[in-house]
């Protein structure tokens, strides 16, 4: 099992502690993960850090695809790629509607369509066979609308790529596990419970099985983001990672328009996610986090005194020797524990 760090975006202010990223690059730590919502964004710190490292692997989780084109995240991943020798990943996910709509004014629709589309036009950029042709729902290149100069011509990347740039997608709805399994090199789940494969098994199988390659779990990476909260008072530990299963639950969309909320009821808490998302709708965002049961946190989270997370971390191990987990890419303050990580796991 590979471990990776997840670093999230930005608060009012943004920092990147590289110090700790090449301190987790020496040790064996194979990646390192950006990510964007309506501050910073994912490929400037995602540069940066590659500038600075020459080991690590460098991913955005997520570039949001409503925020670019095709061609310019293609032309981003590429020239990401050459720069770094062959050290970036491309993560991508069509985000939510509050980000899309109210952020990009872009309209929330058909986003797993939006998706396959956008993949597709970027894998035939990316193979540089012939100038680049595509008619669909979101895209058409070259622009054919009411609007177009009919000016446009089919054009082919100038830049070469110098081998594979792996797509991964941000899934945990069975639509887009399907998706994901079928057209992308690998996903990342907002978090997962190793025991509770299933709720992701048979959405992968169905996705291989549509593929145009030959497709199994040893050849597709599923690197789950783990929170990391270690310390001798569990309950102490909980309380960040209950903040951010109740923002997530609760708080990232409507009502019947939340995809954590319908996961989480997956994984077989749905009475605490109907709970939990109607007090943090009407404001009651303390009640709400109270409400996230302990068993939840401690399954999808490396938590408490270290004796727990070694604990843990062998069950993960478990579900990378069955080649459920590919990566655990690890977030929250944990940068004085890299080295016990480590050394339980590398």
């Amino acid at each position: 099992m590979k471990l990776g760090l997840f670093l999230g975006y930005s608060g009012s202010e943004y920092k990147i502690d590289i110090n700790s990223i090449r301190i987790a690059e020496e040790m064996g730590y194979s990646s390192v993960w950006l990510s964007e919502a309506y501050g910073s964004d994912a490929v400037t710190p995602s540069a940066w850090i590659l500038a600075q490292t020459s080991k690590i692997n460098v991913g955005t989780g997520i570039m949001q695809i409503p925020a670019r084109t095709p061609a310019c995240t293609a032309m981003t991943a590429m020239t990401l790629q050459i720069l770094s020798k062959n050290r970036f990943i491309l993560g991508l996910g069509p985000s939510g509607p509050q980000v899309v709509e109210g952020w990009h004014g872009e309209p929330y629709y058909r986003p797993l369509i939006r998706t396959r589309e956008y993949i597709e036009i970027i894998r035939n950029i990316f193979a540089r066979e012939s100038p680049v042709e595509y008619e669909g729902k979101h895209y058409q290149l070259p622009y054919k609308g009411d609007n177009a100069t009919g000016l446009g011509k089919p054009l082919k990347s100038i830049l070469h790529p110098s081998g594979q740039i792996k797509i991964f997608t941000a899934a945990v709805a069975p639509k887009g596990i399907r998706l994901a399994a079928e057209i992308a090199d690998g996903m990342f789940p907002i978090f997962m419970i190793p025991e509770k494969f299933e709720v992701f098994s048979d959405n992968i199988n169905r996705g291989f099985e549509k593929s145009e390659n030959i497709k199994n779990l040893s050849h597709f990476e599923i690197c789950p983001i783990v929170p990391v909260s270690i310390g001798k008072d569990i309950n102490l530990c909980r309380k960040p990672i209950k903040s951010m299963l109740a923002l997530y639950i609760g708080g990232m969309g409507a009502v019947g328009k939340n995809f954590y909320n319908d996961y989480v009821k997956l994984l077989g808490f749905e009475q605490a996610a109907i709970d939990i998302q109607k007090l943090y709708l009407t404001g009651k965002i303390p009640q709400a986090e109270e409400l996230v049961p302990d068993e939840l946190v401690d399954s999808i989270s490396l938590v408490g005194p270290r004796e727990n997370v070694a604990e843990r971390l062998n069950i993960w191990k478990k579900a990378a020797q069955e080649n459920k987990v590919s990566s655990i890419l690890l977030s929250g303050g944990f940068h004085n524990q890299m080295e016990f990580i480590a050394e339980n796991v590398l």
